[in-house]
């Protein structure tokens, strides 16, 4: 039987919910795993203020409730909602950041994280400080650009090279795309920059790959928290 991996876009820009899509393709298995996208119906159009992260939670957790899976991801990259998600369903649950961070480690000891905005940087030091790897993290630029100019335009892409390449002359020997907007560059900016790029949609669909392998199918009973959340709805 096919496994389900659903990644769940917070933001409604349909070119974001699309790179997300390219960017997680390439690990899919026919026939064993598939990875589905789709963008939270009435989420913000980026998720680019405490408010929008905060506000996308409750929503994360009403779309996984109704939508059996094998695993989630929250694709964004500042893993919002992550710890509420994770209280409606026994399947694993993924933080884009949280994986990129372990990905950018297993490369170097120091990496840096182009940020989609200067809010962004709280959010990311909040997961890295959860993960006890803040001490790692070499310098952070946020790039300051409306998502539809990272998922449609060149000038992204220049902007996205030129930080990743200040970073790594501040000290970083890998560099995170901080954005789920930034998928598509991930190539260009590190063939330009000559250091390794993470981009976190894929590094979460690796993760996944390894978090379903041994887990129980979608349509298996569920697990005590999942049938709490039925027994209430």
């Amino acid at each position: 039987m096919e496994r389900r991996v659903l990644l769940i876009n917070p933001n409604t820009d349909a070119g974001c919910t699309a790179g997300i899509a390219r960017a997680v393709a390439p690990y899919a298995r026919p026939g064993a795993i598939r990875f589905d996208t789709v963008a939270l119906p009435g989420g913000p159009s980026a998720v680019a203020t405490w408010r929008d992260w905060f506000s996308v939670a409750l929503p994360l957790c009403d779309l996984v409730a109704r939508s059996p899976a094998d695993a989630y991801v929250i694709a964004c990259v500042s893993d919002p909602g992550l710890e509420a998600v994770r209280e409606v369903t026994d399947r694993p649950v993924l933080g884009p950041f949280r994986c990129a961070v372990a990905a950018a480690l297993a490369r170097a000891d120091r990496f840096g994280v182009i940020a989609f905005v200067e809010a962004s940087k709280a959010r990311q030091r909040r997961v890295l400080q959860a993960v006890g790897a803040g001490a790692r993290l070499a310098a952070t630029e946020a790039l300051n650009l409306p998502m539809t100019a990272l998922t449609d335009g060149t000038a992204a892409r220049a902007a996205l090279i030129a930080t990743a390449r200040r970073l790594a002359a501040a000290g970083s020997d890998v560099v995170i795309l901080g954005c789920a907007g930034m998928a598509d560059h991930r190539r260009a900016v590190e063939d330009a920059a000559g250091i390794p790029v993470i981009e976190p949609m894929a590094a979460a669909a690796a993760q996944a790959l390894v978090a379903v392998g041994d887990a129980p199918l979608s349509g298996a009973p569920a697990g005590p928290r999942q049938r709490s959340v039925e027994a209430t709805a």
